[in-house]
């Protein structure tokens, strides 16, 4: 037997509180001995030792009721059968319920996994209806909340589709925390879920950890798990998600060039109807697909717009309504500004010339800054940093760290002097020179994002043409998103808060490389641009039920629709002020990868997990709370001692102010 108040018993002692009155009051009465007394106490000796029983039964029976009282205030549990019958059904459930994006996907009969999820528990629940508390913890908000009953779990608000994802790591801990802070007895932990891969991260080192925590509790948690894994690929759906949307100024005119994903559960071809909204304006475009994924550009004239706005792209109605429609928003004309932090004569007028190839038209600036000169640039204006001289370290370091991870971009190009230093946990490595007949060359690099990515057109960038006699290794395998033949990295990324850090193997120097021809330098230096300058305007792009840095006390007003949004738990454009918002779904929630329910119950290592559709083992793995026959046990001493305490029949015959002798 075990307590989940065990402090109490240090209160046991108080149980000879009616010994100690007891033994006080003999000891208020002196015995004298007299002749005629102790003559009738030997004629009633048979009937005085039943009265010494009686007094010893009743006080038995006051020091079992206050040891009664104490355990049941202890609230001791018991396991095995004894366990079982003394409490029959859970004193707890917490309902972890997934109600993320991925969730809404639809099954042949038009109904989705959300709603099969709330009416499995509504029935799972009705044995236990009126002997458990229900609490329920949701995947958008996390906040546990007691209910009346899952009877009406269908009806809450609590549980209507939102645009988040679930994190199933983190609401088990705040579940196991829960049943901690409140001194849950005999409970359970329903999980309802489609066993999203990336909601439930079955690789996080938080799984063992959690498990321990609830296998640590003096109660054995068991945990039911509804699984709603199967079925996804019955209703063909697609999802489109905006990967960026920039604003380009070209021949006085401004143009926003979107860039879209579209990712479908179906193969083979097939042609899909895409809608786009920008500031109100509909139009539509056809995609011819091949594959499963696709990722297409898509160019609208703004003519001399000056001011941003926002738009939206959207798909027709299928089996996930909730991944049709992605948002974006863009910024006004402001000019993108950048520095070069360069020693190097050669390497400096190229990077410049990159960074502002035509300074009045599309409005770039772009200073040259001696490394002195660092501290005092005018950091809140620039989009890009462009860095070739040796890495910085003490306040320098961190004033450019600051920069990044407030969102701006800085890209590292290699020194010919020797450089020991490291930023980000990245460092240079030894210059490699090559042959003069037989240079570097790039061979592979990510054609869908990045500096490097596909021209507007679809095309390439010739990267491939490049030649590269001297290089210095970047310390830095895992983030490269570019390679040379030798499997070498070419150019890496990191990203840091909001913004980018990238480095590049080699420099635009002519005993370094052919880069300073600007086929490839100058679209890579206006990508990073457009992307460090995102900071700069007033808005900006978060992933649903990601709200921090944001302020909800203030009434965000939704511009998409008339409808009442939650900023929280409801994608769309929001406005506060000045500052503009583009709030998604997290793009995880399009991912199809799925848990099986094996592994999923892997997880809880030793604790019992048995899925909705399993018989539950009533064995000696239950426990139940002991508290309530603890509590029936002190009434029932009470009562008896109450008896014991009656007067006797012949006492109250014999009473001077009875009727009788009156």
């Amino acid at each position: 037997m075990t307590f989940l108040q065990p402090w109490i018993l240090w209160a046991l002692p108080l149980a000879l509180i009616p010994i100690l009155i007891h033994l006080i009051n003999r000891m208020r009465h002196r015995s004298i001995k007299w002749a005629a007394m102790m003559f009738l106490l030997s004629a009633n000796r048979s009937s005085t030792r039943y009265a010494k029983l009686r007094q010893f039964l009743i006080l038995a029976l006051r020091v079992i009721s206050i040891l009664a009282l104490l355990i049941a205030l202890s609230r001791p549990i018991a396991g095995g059968w004894l366990g079982w019958m003394l409490s029959p059904a859970p004193d707890m459930v917490v309902i972890l319920f997934d109600r993320s994006a991925s969730m809404e996907n639809a099954d042949e009969g038009g109904s989705s996994k959300r709603k099969r999820a709330l009416q499995l528990l509504s029935q799972a629940a009705k044995p236990y209806e009126e002997t458990t508390r229900f609490v329920l913890l949701e995947s958008a908000l996390k906040a546990p909340q007691e209910i009346a009953g899952a009877q009406a779990l269908p009806d809450l608000l609590l549980v209507a589709p939102t645009d988040t994802a679930a994190d199933l790591p983190s609401m088990l801990q705040t579940a196991a925390d829960w049943l901690v802070e409140n001194h849950a007895g005999n409970a359970e932990i329903w999980i309802a879920s489609d066993l999203q891969r990336s909601n439930w991260s079955p690789e996080s080192d938080r799984w063992p950890a959690l498990a321990s925590k609830l296998t640590s509790l003096p109660q054995s948690i068991r945990v039911r798990l509804l699984s709603l894994n199967q079925g996804a690929a019955a209703v063909n759906n697609a999802s489109i998600a905006v990967h960026e949307a920039t604003r380009r100024n070209r021949a006085g005119q401004a143009e926003l060039d979107l860039s879209v994903d579209i990712q479908r559960a179906a193969g083979g071809p097939a042609t899909i109807p895409v809608g786009i909204i920008v500031d109100g304006v509909r139009s539509s475009t056809d995609i011819n697909m091949e594959g499963q994924n696709f990722r297409f550009r898509h160019h609208v004239n703004l003519g001399e717009k000056t001011s941003g706005g926002w738009g939206m792209v959207e798909l027709p109605a299928d089996g996930n309504n909730s991944d049709n429609t992605s948002y974006f928003v863009y910024g006004s004309d402001i000019p993108l500004n950048s520095a070069v932090v360069s020693a190097d004569t050669d390497s400096r007028r190229y990077l410049k010339l990159a960074a502002a190839p035509s300074p009045r038209e599309m409005k770039q600036t772009c200073e040259i800054v001696p490394l002195s000169g660092v501290p005092g640039m005018n950091w809140k204006n620039l989009a890009l940093i462009i860095w070739q001289d040796a890495l910085p370290q003490g306040d320098i370091a961190a004033r450019l760290q600051s920069f990044v991870e407030q969102g701006g971009v800085v890209i590292f190009f290699p020194s010919d002097q020797a450089d020991a230093a490291t930023f980000a946990g990245v460092s240079w490595g030894e210059v490699q020179t090559a042959g003069a007949e037989k240079p570097f060359h790039v061979s592979r690099w990510d054609e869908n994002d990045g500096p490097l990515s596909h021209t507007d057109e679809g095309g390439s960038l010739p990267i491939t043409e490049l030649k590269f006699t001297k290089r210095r290794a970047i310390a830095d395998d895992k983030n490269a998103i570019a390679w040379f033949e030798d499997g070498k990295p070419f150019l890496t990324r990191h990203v840091l808060g909001k913004g980018q850090i990238y480095f590049c193997a080699s420099a635009p120097k002519r005993d370094w490389s052919s880069m300073g021809e600007g086929s490839v330098l100058v679209p890579m230096m206006q990508r990073l641009l457009a992307s460090g300058g995102r900071h700069l305007g007033a808005t900006a792009d978060v992933a649903c039920g990601d709200w921090r840095g944001l302020d909800l006390s203030e009434h965000w007003t939704c511009m998409d629709s008339s409808a009442t949004k939650d900023l929280r738990t409801q994608a769309g454009v929001y406005r506060l002020g000045d500052r503009t918002l583009a709030v998604n779904r997290p793009l995880i929630e399009d991912e199809p990868d799925k848990l099986e329910a094996a592994s999923a119950k892997e997880l809880f290592g030793d604790v019992s997990v048995r899925l909705f559709e399993e018989t539950q083992n009533r064995s000696s793995q239950m426990q139940g709370e002991m508290w309530r026959s603890f509590v029936f046990a002190m009434l029932a001493f009470l009562l008896a001692e109450a008896i014991l305490i009656l007067p006797e029949k012949n006492q109250a015959a014999s009473n001077p102010n009875s009727p009788d002798e009156a």
